[in-house]
């Protein structure tokens, strides 16, 4: 069997992969569209890693076989890689959101665009510098094939980067968009002034409705109380190096989305994610309360004295009622 791992894509993610790859004993390949290496070794998004020896970066595709395709491209143009992907070698996705327009996730995407090639979906709390410096991590490997998904965990794993399998795609898909949204508005929430207190009530809520919704959709609950749910959630919420959660603190001190955007070394996956989800909480007839206040936020039809009220005057219920 090839030990050769290909990633498609050379941003953070993918470079933090690539170098994780490398420490499995494999020779590595990146696909980039146009970035290449600066002169000390290094990519761009990731200035202070150097890459090994063992990894090449290249505008084109490998020629030899592959152990396997790791793809880091940003979910809204997933679908624009897809006709790169070989026949025959496992498929890892590792990225997250929904699709604008058709309300796909990763998984659906690669079974419309390729549906020759059976994939498996990475997601679970990971910033990508502390997995490019080999900090201890884990993360969640779902495919619809528990085998498949098992093959692949074994295949990446390393003593401090771990992979739990799951068949649970939908769960923790779900987990690994709905979080990104939840992120904006603890931003938000955090940029505003309102205190730690309003924080993690807004993440325990909005626990509850990534959970509901992932019910709907034929997700487990235990997926959400896990690695991909709860885990990713309280990174991507509280951590300083999240994309998301930097986006909302800076829309809470009163910055424009456009503003906020351009200050960001990277891509916010929520803001492209919010009104995808909230149209898929609708579809399926799910209250998604945070949602619909991040999204007319973002939007520019509330301001965030207007979220706040719109939240704060929801009925009260138990707090274990399936209605948020």
């Amino acid at each position: 069997m090839s030990n050769q791992i290909l990633v498609l894509g050379a941003g953070a993610w993918g470079t933090a992969l690539a170098l994780h790859a490398a420490r499995t004993g494999g020779a590595v390949h990146v696909w980039a569209r146009q970035t290449r290496p600066l002169p000390s070794g290094a990519m761009p998004r990731l200035p202070d890693f150097p890459l090994p020896d063992t990894i090449r970066v290249s505008s084109e595709l490998p020629s030899g076989p592959l152990a396997c395709v790791l793809v880091a491209i940003p979910t809204q143009a997933l679908a624009s890689v897809m006709p790169l992907l070989p026949k025959g070698v496992p498929v890892l996705l590792c990225c997250k959101g929904i699709e604008r327009g058709t309300l796909a996730f990763p998984l659906d995407i690669l079974a419309r665009e390729r549906p020759d090639i059976a994939g498996a979906v990475l997601s679970g709390p990971n910033f990508a510098r502390e997995i490019a410096a080999g900090l201890p991590a884990a993360s969640v490997i779902a495919a619809a094939d528990m085998a498949h998904a098992r093959t692949l965990a074994d295949l990446l794993a390393t003593p401090l980067f771990r992979f739990y399998a799951s068949s649970d795609t939908t769960g923790v898909q779900l987990g690994g968009a709905a979080k990104n949204v939840i992120a904006l508005a603890a931003g938000i929430t955090m940029g505003a002034g309102l205190g730690e207190n309003a924080r993690a009530a807004l993440i325990t809520r909005g626990l509850a409705e990534i959970t509901r919704l992932a019910l709907a959709l034929g997700g487990q609950a235990a997926t959400l109380a896990g690695l991909a749910g709860l885990g990713d959630l309280l990174l991507t919420c509280t951590g300083h190096a999240s994309r998301n959660y930097q986006m909302g603190l800076a829309l809470g001190q009163g910055a424009a989305t456009r503003e906020a955007l351009a200050g960001l070394p990277g891509v916010a996956e929520g803001v492209t994610t919010a009104a995808a989800l909230l149209a898929l909480a609708r579809k399926h007839e799910v209250d998604a309360p945070i949602t619909e206040c991040i999204t007319a936020f973002l939007e520019g039809r509330l301001s965030l004295p207007q979220a706040q009220t719109q939240l704060l005057s929801r009925p009260l219920k138990g707090e274990l009622d399936t209605e948020s």
